[in-house]
């Protein structure tokens, strides 16, 4: 099966952008159509890509450019906001929410050391950076303790600032574990990401003082994200004051 001229142009283009050309400025649709020896219908697709991952930005009215591909790093070994470090990028932080429901979960609760039957609140949303999706979000959390969040609109807030401002619940630690994973197809289709885009799975169980009070599982894409340590002669050691990203993860 052939492939499209539009996927064709997305691609060239997508080499042209990693090659360094553009800088200055990126063509606009007639002047591809007339590059490529294309239909604009073949570039208007083209473009819809490369807008959709954030590659390039057109308003209307104004010349496509390249978009900002700012990377999100986190430092290794720190309670950090995903919300305050997206926003201290320089980017606009919010999410689009998928659910906002009570359900048990016996797997999550186990992990919580709840009883298997014990309601759990979960949240599960698309973090923004910028126009770009960045990460799918789902967490857990037991509902005795956090059913006040159900009044929460978490499109332009971090769950920590309101765990905390409604619920009284503060993150003090936990534990956080980083790998490599294959994105499924719906990943793939919600973080708009080409289908050779590396990903990285977080999971994390957040404790208040000694009590899990979080079970979270994130799906971030890996053209957008990194995680960042130091080490020195005398060990290894975590860089747990990011110069510019501020304390906390996926809030």
């Amino acid at each position: 099966m052939s492939t499209p001229l539009w996927a064709q142009l997305h691609a060239d283009l997508l080499r042209r952008v990693d090659g360094g050309e553009f800088t200055r400025v990126f063509p606009g649709e007639l002047a591809l159509a007339a590059e490529y020896e294309v239909s604009r219908n073949t570039v208007r697709e083209a473009l819809r890509r490369l807008r959709a991952d954030g590659t390039v930005v057109a308003g209307r009215g104004h010349p496509p450019r390249l978009g900002r591909q700012t990377e999100i790093t986190q430092p290794l070994g720190a309670l950090y906001s995903l919300f305050a470090s997206v926003q201290a990028s320089g980017l606009s932080a919010y999410s689009a929410v998928r659910v906002l429901d009570v359900r048990a979960d016996g797997v999550v609760a186990s992990k919580l050391g709840l009883e298997e039957s014990t309601p759990l609140l979960y949240l599960e949303r698309v973090r923004f950076a910028g126009d770009a999706p960045l990460a799918v979000d789902r967490v857990w959390l037991p509902h005795a303790l956090t059913a006040r969040l159900r009044e929460v609109d978490f499109t332009g807030t971090s769950l920590y600032r309101e765990l905390d401002a409604r619920c009284g619940i503060r993150l003090t630690g936990g534990q956080e574990r980083i790998r490599a994973v294959v994105p499924t197809q719906g990943e793939r289709r919600l973080l708009a990401a080409p289908q050779d885009t590396a990903a990285l799975a977080i999971d994390r169980l957040g404790l208040a003082e000694r009590t899990p009070v979080e079970w979270r599982h994130t799906v971030v894409r890996g053209d957008r994200f990194s995680v960042l340590a130091s080490f020195s002669a005398k060990g290894y050691q975590l860089d747990v004051h990011s110069g510019h990203n501020g304390p906390g993860w996926t809030a």
